[in-house]
Formats: C-alpha cells, sequence, structure tokens
C-alpha cells in the first residue's frame, strides 16, 4: 500500500552546509549507497534524471500552479552509470509526497527515450502506465537535471537528509548515458538545496541539529528550474 512522506525543502548556502553537516555527521549515518565521490570525510554520488511531460507541459504547470494533486516522471540514474537505470512517478498530495519506482533495463529506457513503443507489453505496472501515457498524451524528454548529493538516514520515521550541489540542466537526451555530459547551472554560484524527508514524525534531536538563523523553507522544484531554462531558450544550448 503506498503511503506519502514529508518533504520540506531549503535553500543554503555553502557555509551552512558545512555547519549543518558538522551538526549531522554526529548522530546520522551516510547513505550506504553514497558510494561516489569523498565530500571531505562525508560521501556523495551523482544524480541524472531525465524528466518527460506531454506536449503541452501539464506537469510543468501543473507544478508552477501549485496544484494539490500532481506527478513528474523521470528515468534515474547514478554516478553517470547504466548499470541501475530506474522508472520512477514522483507524486504529491496534501503537501505530501510518494514515490513509485522499477527498474529498466538500457534497451528499454532508450526506446522510452526515443519515444519508441516496448516490443512487448510489459509485465510492471508502473512502465506500463509510461507506455500508456506515452501513447495517448504524447509523453517525452523535455529536461535533465544533474546535482551531486550528499545524504543523510536515520531509520527511527525514516528521516532522509540531502544536500544537492551544483544543480544543472541538459537538454542534450541523447546523451544521457554518456560519462560526460554537458550541462548548464540553473543556480547562482554558491547557491544549494537542503531536503529534509520523513514519515509521521522528525526526531526532536534532529530538530534541533537543523536549527538555523536564516534558514526558510522553500518551494522548489529542480524539474521546473531547469525547465525554464529550456523554456526559454528557443536554440540548443551547446
Amino acid at each position: 500500500m503506498s503511503y506519502f512522506r514529508n518533504e520540506f525543502k531549503y535553500l543554503v548556502s555553502e557555509q551552512q552546509i558545512a555547519m549543518l553537516s558538522c551538526r549531522l555527521d554526529g548522530v546520522l549515518s551516510a547513505d550506504v549507497h553514497a558510494g561516489g565521490k569523498d565530500a571531505g570525510d562525508r560521501k556523495q554520488y551523482l544524480i541524472r534524471s531525465l524528466y518527460f511531460d506531454d506536449p503541452q507541459n501539464s506537469c510543468f504547470y501543473d507544478n508552477e500552479s501549485g496544484y494539490d494533486r500532481r506527478e513528474k516522471w523521470r528515468i534515474r540514474t547514478y554516478n553517470a552509470s547504466a548499470k541501475t537505470i530506474y522508472l520512477e512517478k514522483k507524486s504529491k498530495l496534501h503537501g505530501k509526497t510518494h514515490k513509485d519506482r522499477c527498474l529498466l533495463t538500457r534497451e528499454q529506457a532508450e526506446r522510452l527515450i526515443l519515444g519508441e513503443e516496448l516490443p512487448q507489453e510489459p509485465e510492471d505496472g508502473l512502465l506500463k502506465e509510461f507506455s500508456l501515457l506515452q501513447r495517448t498524451k504524447g509523453f517525452m524528454p523535455k529536461v535533465i537535471t544533474v546535482y551531486e548529493r550528499v545524504p543523510y538516514v536515520y531509520a527511527l520515521g525514516n528521516v532522509r537528509i540531502t544536500f544537492d550541489r551544483n544543480i544543472s540542466s541538459s537538454v542534450d537526451y541523447g546523451s544521457f548515458f554518456a560519462e560526460r555530459l554537458p550541462v548548464r547551472p540553473v543556480m547562482q554560484a554558491g547557491a544549494h538545496l537542503m531536503e529534509v524527508k520523513y514519515d509521521e514524525y522528525l526526531p526532536s534531536f534532529i530538530f534541533q541539529c537543523l536549527q538555523m538563523q536564516n534558514l526558510q523553507r522553500t518551494a522548489f522544484s529542480k524539474y521546473c528550474l531547469c525547465r525554464k531554462y529550456s523554456l526559454v531558450l528557443a536554440s540548443p544550448i551547446w
């Protein structure tokens, strides 16, 4: 049975990340999957996501309008590797979020990126749902988001705190699986994002660790921010 989680976002500076990380290092664990590059004494990995939308950009405008119920679809990889590829649907309802995902093969992912139908009817329900959206609503690639993530986790409350640095975009869909992807930064230098996610409650000691002057919640969508560049620019970025 699906459930929705709390998800809060904060714009943070490099100095704020350093201070918050110093507090969190002593009480939370690093995500075991963060086996990418070293970031000081923390572990980080690279996230690359290719978002889809229909020709009317419904997902984009639903998010911009703040509709209570909305969805985003993406293909996601980690550390620029095609060994593990996910198709994900992220849903939002009453201010909370839920994520469904399934594994894709490299061939399936490449077909979806090209807008081609899969050679066989998929057995997985999520992949079947997305294939239907491609056929009926014309879902197609819209933008790639790329960023470096430092993740912290805590089992009680299923807490996950992440720092996302160097958020960038690309419209070079054909190079999604390339080791090196040309990207364009979409935020001011030194500006990054902190996300705080948990189920029913946030333990009080973690709440105290996150208290900082001038730290304010923000409505922030990496997809929408990166889309604004591709919507404004009529010609290719590179």
